[in-house]
């Protein structure tokens, strides 16, 4: 059990979403369009190896090109390719990121470990922390960050809510809304490969 990096994780400075589109109804359209929603301040890059413009605004192709590392870096991309990104985010000075891809357990490939196994594989030379993978994300509504594909915003409030499952984060969201009840943090932990409810309790209870 370990904080390391998750101040990184949810007070992010600057975010990249890896795999953003224009594709109407796709993750990446859906995530990048919360993220710009919620009053976040910090810049947003979109990485898409196709498009030079997503959101209209400039997209960079790759993790190597982009102005700086971000302090958060949100994937959305197909399993195959996670352990390769969190390589680059690692080798780029990125210390956290939000795995939203699912289908990690299988194997790699190239046979040996899973892809979950080798995302992790890559991220420990460089301490970079990962929420998820298969999950829905986080929103930090106190600093405007909707890191997620929630269909829909939190208020801002000062109750932390972790779970697991996608659909209770869903419905919980729904449910709150509906009652005026705000979020310090609103976090949806997925497969829980490496942040899990030990980290994010114990980080959640100095805030």
């Amino acid at each position: 059990m370990s904080v390391r990096n998750l101040e990184t994780l949810f007070r992010p400075a600057s975010v990249a979403l890896i795999g953003a589109s224009d594709r109407e109804g796709s993750l990446g359209s859906v995530v990048l369009r919360n993220l710009r929603a919620d009053g976040f301040q910090g810049p947003v890059w979109p990485v898409n190896r196709r498009h030079t413009q997503v959101g209209g605004g400039p997209a960079w192709p790759d993790v190597e090109s982009l102005p700086q590392a971000p302090d958060l870096a949100i994937i959305c991309t197909p399993a195959e390719t996670v352990p390769d990104l969190i390589t680059a985010l690692g080798r780029k000075g990125t210390r956290a990121a939000i795995v939203l891809s699912a289908g990690l357990k299988q194997a790699s490939p190239a046979g040996g470990p899973t892809l979950e196994q080798a995302m992790l594989d890559a991220a420990r030379p460089w301490l970079l922390r990962i929420l998820g993978p298969n999950c829905i994300g986080a929103l930090v509504p106190g600093i405007g960050l909707n890191a997620s594909f929630a269909p829909g915003n939190a208020l801002p409030g000062k109750l932390a809510f972790v779970t697991q499952s996608g659909a209770l984060a869903t419905a919980m969201l729904d449910w709150a809304n509906s009652r005026g009840i705000g979020f310090s943090h609103f976090i949806s932990l997925g497969d829980s490969a490496d942040v899990d409810f030990g980290d994010v309790i114990d980080y959640l209870a100095s805030d």
